[in-house]
């Protein structure tokens, strides 16, 4: 974590009136040296491993934090888990996922933002935020069927 997106998830909880506690960093810091997407569960198995105490509701609640405060984006690839990744500085971008391991790719394609620019103009739309899932059976998966 570099020490702007610290001091920005210090000032949120202050603005906040919340504590900066020992378990928030933790999972900040390694919320935000992990890449890709994953769930609280996830992220509080790799605290535990670590040595780390810190209560699953602990985790979830501050990956909301850093969700409200812009440093992470929460994602529903399946129904009934949610997962998160960080957004510092990271560019956007869309995922295709496979429906029978869960795999995620993340892609961005020009083409397809100008054409999503487009459409939102021709129906009076100016788009604020997108979001795109494509989902599938990606190539492992379907060599296994």
């Amino acid at each position: 974590m570099t020490a702007k997106t610290r001091k920005s998830f210090i000032d949120y909880l202050k603005l906040k009136n919340l504590k900066n506690t020992s378990q928030r960093q933790a999972i900040v810091e390694i919320f935000c040296a992990g890449r890709g997407h994953v769930t609280a569960e996830d992220l509080h198995r790799k605290l535990s491993q670590g040595g780390r105490r810190v209560g699953a509701a602990t985790v979830y609640r501050t990956l909301k934090l850093l969700c409200e405060c812009g440093l992470a984006k929460e994602a529903r690839f399946k129904e009934g888990v949610t997962m998160f990744e960080p957004d510092v500085e990271k560019a956007h971008h869309d995922h295709l996922v496979c429906t029978t391991c869960g795999r995620t790719v993340e892609f961005y394609n020009d083409t397809i933002e100008k054409l999503q620019e487009t459409i939102a103009r021709r129906h009076g739309f100016t788009i604020t935020t997108h979001r795109m899932n494509l989902f599938g059976v990606c190539r492992d998966c379907r060599a296994k069927a």
